[in-house]
């Protein structure tokens, strides 16, 4: 049989569960600016009905509703556009890394400009026609040696800045591997909470946004693949359990970075620990290979790792790679053919003969490419002028024929080697077609593409990324206007269930105290 006081209950059920949705609500606004928050909400669900399901149980018309409770507080998002997001950030995350170090790469070699190598050549090219045309004057003789030097010295700042700037990439590169092995160990942390609150049958909602934000910034430096795992225990069905997160490789296969409350470190080979934590953090040359745990893993072309390692290098098949030390490379292979050339025909001249002695044959103008690694390697920061060019300005050899100090066709021969076509050339050049100049050119153009391409899709990924982010936004931010409207409708449900009760107080009153007066 029914208790008095049913509706008493009934009405006390009300105002809790209204209660629950304002405090919500509230929660909700407090943190309408929390980065990474995601709104709640109160799952209302009305409470058994009266009489339960029996064969003895009382004849009444029908079921009588007993009231609401609050089943869950739960979150409002949607998995997939997660998913979305750090696909998207990922990209960006390869995208930006690879716009700046282009960015730093044009930077150090400034071209066009009044600065940069090419227009010192072109001075270097003018200083000896000049002295063709006087090639017994001491002042035209200065002018080739200081613009010689001038190139030798910016053969040697580019060399220099390139590599300071990998370098500097390189630190970029440690400090995305500590993030990653830190975020790693927090995820992992945060599993652990979240498995010792949902076998009692509660929703962490906070841990959840605390994890989900983690993932999110994770999802920047590598290609993330997230898999929930079930709670046990008295869990709710929709409580997240904990998350294991692998790392994509370029072939599509996954490998284990966290497996609930454990995970594994990231490290690099060659590298060095510069921190004592037993890990290789800092590349100390090409990367060979970056390791998950124990196993090796090929990156995809996504994620600011990646970007990283392409920028400042890494070993392919035996073969150095990367925008780096490719652009290091071909200064080397310019600095050497250049140098080398103008030594043969600089050998071919003859020098200014100095009062009281003879001309004598021309030897080397440049110096300092000999016993370099693979014939031309380290020829830009090594190039410098010999020592006979340093010694006197007589021993730049202006003529084609022995004695003639007025003889300036050897300077003319110089000056054309600016025009020379190495595919013609005989001899082993790193450069084996075209000119020095033009293949000086190419490779800045190939830069300026290289960046424009990197800028343009850094745009592009950003763009998407935000959209993405908007329409998350939607589902998950907290919107006032909404919540100033739900707080209205849970407190006019709470003031409504305050009334019933006394309503039912003053029925109770009504049958207690004036029946049978």
């Amino acid at each position: 049989m029914m208790s008095t006081f049913h509706g008493l209950e009934t009405a006390r059920r009300g105002m809790v569960a209204q209660q629950n949705a304002l405090y919500t609500t509230g929660h909700n606004i407090s943190n309408a600016n929390t980065e990474g928050y995601t709104r709640q909400a109160v799952d209302f669900k009305a409470t058994a009905p009266f009489p339960p399901s029996g064969i003895n149980q009382d004849i009444i018309p029908g079921h009588l509703g007993t009231g609401v409770e609050a089943g869950a507080i739960y979150r409002v998002r949607e998995t997939f556009l997660d998913v979305q997001y750090r696909g998207e950030n990922s990209k960006l995350g390869y995208w930006d890394s690879r716009a700046a170090g282009l960015g730093k790469m044009e930077e150090v070699m400034n071209e066009p400009s009044e600065n940069g190598l090419s227009k010192t050549m072109d001075r270097f090219w003018q200083s000896l026609q000049d002295l063709a045309v006087n090639p017994e004057d001491s002042g035209a003789r200065s002018v080739v040696k200081q613009r010689g030097e001038a190139v030798v010295e910016t053969f040697h700042y580019l060399s220099r800045s390139l590599t300071t700037v990998q370098d500097d990439i390189g630190h970029e590169i440690s400090v995305s591997l500590k993030s990653i092995n830190s975020i790693s160990r927090q995820i992992a942390d945060l599993n652990k909470q979240i498995s010792e609150v949902e076998p009692n049958g509660y929703l962490p909602n906070d841990l959840y946004d605390a994890r989900d934000k983690l993932l999110d910034q994770l999802s920047q430096f590598v290609d993330i693949k997230v898999e929930n795992v079930k709670p046990t225990g008295n869990a709710s069905g929709i409580a997240e359990g904990m998350v294991n997160v692998s790392i994509v490789d370029k072939n599509g296969q996954s490998v284990s970075l966290i497996t609930g409350k454990t995970f594994n470190h990231v490290s690099v080979t060659p590298g060095n620990d510069i921190d004592g934590d037993g890990l290789d953090e800092l590349p100390t040359g090409p990367i060979e290979k970056i390791r998950v745990g124990g196993v090796s893993l090929a990156l995809k072309d996504t994620g600011t790792l990646k970007g990283l390692i392409d920028t400042y290098g890494y070993v392919d098949n035996g073969q150095v790679k990367g925008l780096y030390p490719e652009m290091l490379d071909s200064l080397d292979k310019m600095a050497y053919t250049f140098a080398t050339q103008f030594n043969n025909v600089h050998e071919d001249g003859f020098t200014l003969p100095a009062a009281g002695a003879e001309s004598v044959d021309g030897k080397a103008f440049f110096a300092g490419l000999d016993n370099l690694q693979d014939v031309y390697k380290g020829a830009a920061s090594s190039i410098k002028l010999s020592a006979d060019i340093e010694a006197s300005l007589n021993n730049i050899a202006a003529s084609t024929v022995a004695g003639q100090a007025g003889n300036g066709e050897n300077a003319l021969n110089l000056a054309n080697v600016k025009s020379t076509n190495f595919a013609t050339v005989q001899g082993n050049f790193p450069i084996n077609a075209g000119t020095v100049q033009s293949f000086y050119e190419a490779l800045i153009g190939k830069m300026g593409v290289d960046s424009q391409e990197a800028t343009r899709l850094k745009t592009n990924s950003n763009v998407l990324r935000e959209s993405v982010e908007t329409r998350r936004q939607s589902v998950s931010g907290v919107s006032l206007d909404e919540e100033m409207t739900n707080m209205i409708k849970f407190q006019h449900a709470y003031n409504a269930s305050a009334r019933n009760l006394t309503m039912v107080d003053e029925m109770l009153d009504t049958i207690i105290n004036r029946m049978g007066v």
